[in-house]
């Protein structure tokens, strides 16, 4: 079972939208990331690795870590206690458009979006993604996530790389609770990691005849 939050809280005009979610026991974190029109100012990653393996008993325990770090971050920001430096609004204000880079890489792995400009189709996710070492040699069995930050519901979705160093991750989008978002597919394997994110935006509503 994944618990998770969203929350709007509206500070001198501003309304911050926290998320919050445990991504499941192959990561055993949990993440908190706070937004502004859809922009990232603030992370927060704590393991619940201690708790593994989960059982009924420590998933109460997870659920009130969840639940206890949502609150926190909530409570820092309506405080005061929570401060956003500019630098950090200017950094997330220019994630990667969904037809732009289409490969990233970090600490030695290399991941490429191979099909950038038609992941996308409909409602309907499918995205072929390469991996590859410093040495351009294909990566074997790297755990690929993909997950949507600022979508209404918590959700992530993870597959294994092949002989080749490629894998397919499909799954429906999920709406955004956010005017933007992000599509973030990561990529590890042992202590490398790989990373790619791609700007979303909500569609506007159509408005409904009278």
């Amino acid at each position: 079972m994944a618990f998770g939050h969203n929350s709007n809280v509206t500070v001198a005009g501003d309304t911050y939208h926290v998320q919050t979610e445990e991504r499941g026991a192959a990561h055993a974190l949990i993440d908190t990331t706070v937004y502004l029109r859809g922009r990232v100012l603030h992370r927060r990653t704590n393991s619940f690795s201690d708790l593994l393996p989960l059982n009924s008993e420590r998933e109460q325990a997870l659920k009130l870590r969840v639940d206890t770090q949502h609150r926190s971050v909530v409570d820092e920001i309506r405080s005061g206690k929570l401060q956003f430096a500019a630098g950090n609004d200017a950094k997330a204000a220019a994630p990667l458009a969904a037809a732009g880079a289409a490969a990233g890489s970090d600490a030695g792995l290399r991941m490429e979006l191979l099909n950038a400009k038609t992941w996308l189709s409909g409602k309907r996710a499918h995205l072929q993604v390469a991996v590859n070492d410093h040495a351009n040699k294909p990566v074997e069995r790297a755990t690929v996530m993909a997950r949507v930050e600022g979508a209404a519901e918590p959700a992530s979705f993870s597959a294994e790389t092949n002989l080749l160093g490629r894998t397919i991750i499909e799954f429906d989008m999920p709406p955004l609770a956010v005017p933007e978002g992000a599509l973030v597919v990561e990529v590890s394997k042992g202590k490398a990691r790989g990373h790619l994110r791609f700007q979303l935006r909500a569609k506007p509503r159509v408005p409904s005849a009278n």
